[in-house]
């Protein structure tokens, strides 16, 4: 009997995977899972989902992806909206001397057509604000993205270890500047 239910178990779960795999063949999929997946928005290609762990007392984190606009028409990331923070925003970072500057994109972040646009540590990023729990290595976060065009976009971004490369971008607004006006808190 335990050999029969570990057989069935196997088959359920590679059927599984088959149907997860069939149905994220990179078309605009709601509540997708994109753990190393190319997800298709209209014109837009998203790949490379992902934000880091966050210490313990970390209030913030930021979030990443890469966008290519294969269309031939200008297009825009306005918003962005998740359960695991009080709000998110679009946000890049600057440094000025030996202090990092995150600053709110009101106007959302440009997509050029036919570019690529990186949201990644220490430049464009999604801001997670007042996380309502830390970020841990392995688990998941849920955000949703809005863009210009009106497409709206359902996505699952791993939560990936910090290594000293990705420290550039540290997320834990200790000693950082979140704003023009320094008002993040």
């Amino acid at each position: 009997m335990t050999k029969s239910l570990l057989v069935a178990a196997s088959a359920l779960a590679l059927a599984f995977s088959s149907s997860v795999a069939l149905a994220h063949d990179g078309h605009d999929d709601d509540d997708a899972m994109h753990d190393g997946m190319t997800v298709s928005v209209g014109a837009l290609e998203l790949s490379e989902l992902r934000t880091l762990e966050t210490p313990p007392n970390a209030r913030n984190a930021g979030g990443f992806v890469t966008i290519v606009n294969t269309g031939d028409v200008d297009n825009r990331l306005v918003s962005a909206t998740s359960p695991v923070s009080e709000r998110v925003e679009l946000h890049t970072m600057t440094m000025d001397g030996d202090v990092m500057r995150m600053r709110e994109l009101e106007e959302g972040i440009a997509l050029p057509a036919g570019e690529t646009v990186e949201l990644k540590p220490g430049g464009l990023h999604v801001m997670f604000i007042g996380l309502s729990a830390p970020f841990v290595t392995g688990e998941t976060v849920p955000v949703t993205l809005t863009f210009e065009s009106g497409d709206t976009q359902e996505l699952i971004m791993p939560v990936m270890e910090r290594t000293m490369e990705m420290m550039h971008g540290d997320d834990d607004n200790e000693g950082h500047d979140h704003s023009s006006d320094g008002s993040h808190n």
